[in-house]
């Protein structure tokens, strides 16, 4: 009997006592969100008291509260976010169709395209499934497991788009700066060879943090003030030294998406410079209409990235919590959906292309 007491005991003042820290480094009381201290409750009695024992969130897994300060709204934002999620599933999906189904458009550059429209379908659905479960039906348990794996898939497509912009603004560079040798660089063999070392860098690159969050011990509350999974949201759960996790973190970074604007921004230097000495204003036109889309893609993709990061790094307390979740979010789904719509606007192949397959499909129909 007295053990049984000093047990609810304990328990009473873990509860009196609750705290969780975030990706930022907050600390937030959850009983100032309702919401907040249902969910954990929920999750203490549909899994097991592991839930709310320091060193188990291995068993009891993680709790994604979605936007916190919004919970309110979280119904309300789900309607954006799945339009956009749909639209980038849709487009994307089309595109690829088109690119498959249309011989004059197997060429490399509608190749790489394709890549990047199947690594956008994958990052959106990595995170917006579960987030719009969140929203809608409170569902915001993931097991341990569960939430390496996706964290996994969403830095490892992320690091494999930006892969394939560079090989992208490559295609530009040889296709403007060495046309006449363009078909002799750019064959099929060297093509696979960029497919596979896109995929095998992504992979060697984040492959390594699924270990480094496996080797600490987890002794805090396994709450995560975020919609998905990511590397450091994990990390701050435990209680050991996470040092090596944000230096390799910081030199991942550097190492694939850091190097990959570097090379990127060389790469049309030498475009430009190709460009503006090219004899005939037809052929200036041509070749900057060409990278135009290219560039949107490019600056699309990388823009929101590095605000969120910077913001996150610098703006500190003086930007809401609430700012950095909804930038995280929207980064996985508006790149995704524009992408298809500006190469559909700005390629005149692409456009042709999907005006043949619709054309042929209602043809069949009939």
């Amino acid at each position: 009997m007295r053990l049984e007491r000093k047990a609810r005991k304990q328990e009473k003042n873990q509860w009196k006592n609750l705290w969780y820290s975030t990706e930022s480094g907050n600390v937030f009381k959850p009983y100032e969100s309702p919401r907040t201290v249902k969910k954990i409750m929920a999750l203490s009695s549909a899994t097991s008291p592991a839930a709310v024992n320091y060193s188990d969130t291995r068993v009891a897994g993680c709790l994604l509260i979605g936007i916190p300060g919004l919970e309110h709204l979280h119904i309300w934002l789900s309607i954006p976010f799945c339009i956009m999620y749909a639209a980038a599933l849709a487009g994307n999906g089309i595109l690829i169709c088109v690119i498959l189904s249309q011989p004059s458009l197997h060429e490399p550059m509608y190749i790489f395209l394709s890549m990047l429209a199947s690594a956008d379908i994958l990052l959106s659905t990595s995170t917006m499934p579960k987030a719009l479960a969140n929203f809608w039906l409170g569902s915001s348990h993931i097991s341990f497991d569960g939430c390496l794996t996706q964290m996994f898939f969403i830095h490892f497509l992320f690091v494999a788009d930006s892969a394939v912009l560079l090989a992208m603004a490559f295609d530009r560079f040889v296709a403007i700066c060495y046309p006449l040798q363009y078909p002799t660089i750019l064959t099929k063999t060297v093509i696979g060879k960029i497919v596979a070392a896109t995929m095998t860098r992504s992979f060697i690159i984040m492959f390594p943090s699924v270990f480094l969050l496996k080797r600490l011990h987890y002794c805090r509350i396994n709450i995560i003030a975020h919609t998905f999974c990511e590397h450091m949201g994990i990390a701050r759960l435990s209680c050991s030294d996470i040092s090596i996790n944000i230096w390799y973190g910081l030199a991942a970074a550097l190492l694939s998406t850091g190097l990959d604007i570097i090379l990127i921004t060389v790469s049309y230097i030498h475009i430009l410079q190709a460009v503006f000495h090219l004899p005939s204003q037809n052929a200036r036109s041509k070749a900057l209409s060409t990278c135009g889309s290219h560039v949107c893609v490019i600056l699309l993709f990388y823009i929101p990235a590095l605000f969120s990061v910077f913001a996150y790094r610098f703006g500190g307390k003086r930007i809401p919590r609430y700012v950095h979740i909804l930038l995280a979010n929207l980064y996985v789904v508006i790149p995704p959906m524009l992408n298809p719509i500006i190469y559909g606007v700005r390629t005149k192949q692409i456009w042709e292309g999907v005006n043949q397959m619709f054309s042929h499909l209602v043809q069949e129909s009939k």
